[in-house]
């Protein structure tokens, strides 16, 4: 991969913003961000004052490397469209940042000589440019590409700060599931607990719940334990 890239990054989302920071910081050329919300656009000219705020069609022109910062499921139909109006160029790089597909969902584009690769960051992003971008530089990001290229991804991923985890096809669909779980089981459980604490009108509820919280999930992590019984739970720490 060149020293220096030529960037455009389709999404200013939270991902998509902190990523396209994470590329100006490494020292690529950050072209242009497409996005068609005025609230997310005024976002990105406080963050990275100066960027091309483009159309997708024209954000995609003459760039090396085409970042998709999109749900997923927009992904493929968004490719199909710039396929259809031969947007996308032979040799350009392109990779998306969706933890449920693989480089699969640029088969269509295949057939203009682009460079596929997937890369998902594993953080829950925030909005807030300041924490995700520490956020970022602290993750591990799955990776996958054609075995030829992946080096590449591998190279971008830790040009964004993190370090990358070769997530292969097969196993896919079970590491989308997990990302889904911990991140939604997780919301759930603060949210329970911090209601709990709240209905009892105990202050500083949570402050009192974070030093449990951190503590319970690296004790967690640090064990391994994959199966537990719900009761246990409710029983809480006999000891």
């Amino acid at each position: 991969m060149s020293s220096r890239l030529n960037v455009a990054v389709i999404g200013a989302g939270p991902a998509g913003l902190a990523i396209a920071k994470a590329i100006f910081d490494a020292g690529h050329s950050l072209m242009a961000i497409a996005t068609t919300d005025p609230a997310r656009a005024e976002q990105v000219a406080t963050v990275l004052p100066g960027v091309t705020i483009a159309p997708v069609i024209d954000a995609v022109q003459n760039v090396d490397l085409v970042i998709f910062a999109i749900p997923g499921k927009e992904i493929v139909p968004l490719v199909s469209g710039l396929v259809k109006t031969e947007s996308l160029s032979r040799g350009q790089l392109v990779v998306h940042t969706s933890p449920d597909y693989g480089y699969e969902v640029f088969d269509e584009a295949l057939s203009l000589g682009v460079v596929p690769m997937a890369m998902h960051p594993a953080i829950r992003f925030t909005g807030i440019s300041s924490i995700d971008r520490t956020r970022l530089m602290d993750s591990y990001i799955a990776v996958d590409s054609p075995k030829a290229v992946l080096p590449v991804v591998q190279t971008l991923a830790i040009e964004l700060g993190g370090e990358p985890v070769h997530v292969p096809f097969e196993a896919r669909a079970k590491y989308a599931e997990a990302i889904s779980v911990a991140s939604s089981f997780t919301s759930l459980i603060v949210g329970q607990a911090i209601t709990l604490l709240e209905d009892a009108n105990i202050d500083k509820s949570r402050s009192i719940l974070s030093g449990i919280m951190r503590s319970a999930l690296e004790e967690s992590l640090r064990s391994a334990v994959v199966e537990i019984d719900p009761a246990d739970l409710l029983e809480g720490d006999s000891e």
